[in-house]
């Protein structure tokens, strides 16, 4: 009995380590959409207002958690890039130097510039990110003394993202938050002086959904973020080209983990049916005469979400329809939400 249990818990862990996949390679992709149709400039935007907007909703509440919060600020802001980003399967280091002066460092392979994406980041876009939330932790936790000095970044030709955060004498002016020092080098990182999660309350069920929201996280903020910043119509054009993009691209990969296979509309209805459960959405489906009928009854993703827009649902339309060119040469999928673009949604299938 409990090696079936434990077979299954594999099974649906699997499940979900697809999922992050999914939306981790949606999330980088969306990134470079905009770089290439936008420019530099609005990459850079959009990628300092996500992290931003992440950093506001998830750093405090994050350092209780994670049981942080009695730390020095500098150490605090630290352990936290390091706890955080390991949970979501992200290499990242952690060196202690002071109660004032602690490192993070994220070595190659970059988890946000996935595989070949990082030959088309600029080196704007990857500062946008420190900018948006490194540099804004001091904020955050009401000590204006605390800043970030980077010392690499990886886009640039580096050997990773590296820096320290640093308790000053003096509060800083919001350009002296986020400062470059690149002839300095991190320290060696010793696993052995790094700091660990609790097991006890962390036990490897809730790591593994946490590894799966983690990335899912990332599309969850980004795009009501691109709503607000290019406009519904040209937010809905990104959404949807890039999820059906990334969806033909990346069909094979998360069809094995959810144990699906190639074919044609009933094989794409199935596999549809898993995506949802894995994410934890609840549906119903019908056929009639070799078409299917999907209800999505919910979109835990975007639930409760304060700004939300009927032009975030691109991210489905585009990501199921390149999923469906994945898995077979025409069919059509379609979706029909309900009054103001809101869950449920209704899709049909061939």
């Amino acid at each position: 009995m409990n090696a079936v249990h434990g077979a299954a818990q594999e099974a649906q862990w699997l499940r979900w380590r697809s999922v992050a996949d999914l939306y981790h390679a949606f999330f980088t992709g969306l990134i470079l959409s905009v770089v290439t149709r936008r420019g530099k400039a609005d990459a850079a935007e959009f990628v300092f207002r996500v992290f931003r907007r992440q950093q506001q909703e998830r750093f405090l509440p994050g350092l209780e958690k994670l049981g942080l919060s009695h730390l020095p600020p500098a150490v605090a802001a630290a352990q936290y890039h390091y706890l955080s980003n390991w949970i979501g399967g992200v290499s990242v280091e952690y060196m202690y130097e002071s109660d004032r002066k602690a490192w993070i460092r994220y070595p190659p392979p970059r988890w946000i510039w996935r595989g070949t994406a990082i030959c088309g980041v600029p080196g704007e876009v990857s500062r946008a990110m420190l900018r948006g939330w490194h540099a804004n932790n001091g904020v955050a936790l009401g000590n204006l003394k605390l800043g970030f000095v980077c010392t690499k970044q990886s886009v640039d030709g580096q050997d990773g993202l590296e820096g320290y955060y640093r308790e000053y004498d003096h509060p800083l002016e919001p350009d002296q938050r986020l400062v470059f020092a690149r002839h300095l080098e991190a320290p060696l990182f010793d696993p052995a002086t790094a700091p660990a999660l609790p097991v006890k309350s962390w036990p490897k069920p809730r790591l593994e959904k946490a590894y799966r929201n983690y990335a899912m996280e990332y599309v969850r903020t980004a795009a009501p973020v691109m709503v607000q910043l290019f406009g519904p119509e040209d937010a809905s054009y990104l959404l949807h080209l890039t999820g059906k993009l990334i969806g033909m691209q990346y069909f094979d990969e998360i069809a094995r983990g959810l144990s699906a296979n190639r074919g044609g509309a009933r094989e794409f209805a199935t596999f549809l049916c898993a995506l949802f459960e894995a994410q934890d959405d609840a549906v119903g489906i019908e056929e009639s005469g070799g078409s299917f009928e999907i209800r999505q009854q919910s979109w835990k993703l975007f639930a409760d979400l304060g700004d939300y827009h009927p032009a975030c649902a691109g991210v489905l339309q585009g990501m199921f329809e390149g999923l469906a060119a994945g898995c077979g040469r025409h069919i059509p999928v379609t979706m029909r939400p309900a009054a103001g673009g809101t869950p449920p949604f209704v899709w049909s299938v061939g």
